[in-house]
């Protein structure tokens, strides 16, 4: 159970909403306990609505609602961290975020989960997903050949091919690593870990 200090804030607490997979902040709202309560019980962000003294879940009118994967809490307990996964733009703007448009930083992320989604939904027309139905050994054999174009390409000076070559490797290991049941965050969890030793 959480142990949130509502008193502090007279009654009111500040909850900050990150997109699970990118950490993006999408927005800031306040919470009572009867909007937290409503939100663990529900698995939707509901908020506390200042301006209008109610309740309000995030997405009732307009249906992108923001489901929740975890909550926390800080150290002083007198604020939440809300990781959600967002169904829509965010923003009453329409942008994907109350703090502007999604960033390009831990894009990673929402590509392996797009991948995975092509592989699941098992889509005919994806690339992605014809590749993942040759195999484990052409799998492997697209990420050798991704790694060898990009060898080439560090030995010249064309900086956009480079890049081009490093996305495709990039795209090509996720490809891989879902053939092998394994996810990106277990292998930057491996480097944390190598790093913290």
């Amino acid at each position: 159970m959480l142990n949130i200090d509502f008193k502090k804030g007279g009654g009111l607490v500040p909850a900050i909403i990150q997109d699970h997979t990118t950490l993006q902040v999408l927005m800031v709202g306040y919470m009572n306990e009867q909007a937290l309560d409503k939100t663990m019980k529900d698995g939707r962000v509901t908020f506390f609505s200042r301006s209008r003294n109610e309740l309000w879940t995030k997405g009732h009118t307009s249906g992108n609602y923001l489901h929740v994967r975890e909550i926390l809490t800080d150290c002083d307990s007198d604020a939440i961290l809300i990781l959600a996964q967002p169904e829509g733009p965010v923003c009453h703007s329409g942008s994907f975020s109350c703090f502007g448009e999604e960033s390009a930083r831990s894009f990673l992320y929402r590509l392996e989960e797009i991948v995975s989604q092509r592989i699941d939904e098992d889509s005919p027309d994806s690339y992605t997903n014809k590749i993942f139905k040759k195999g484990i050994n052409k799998i492997a054999q697209k990420v050798g050949e991704e790694a060898v174009e990009l060898i080439i390409e560090a030995k010249d000076d064309d900086p956009l091919l480079f890049m081009n070559e490093a996305a495709d490797l990039l795209y090509h290991l996720l490809i891989l690593l879902k053939a092998k049941n394994l996810s990106l965050y277990e292998i930057e969890k491996l480097l944390f870990d190598r790093h913290k030793r």
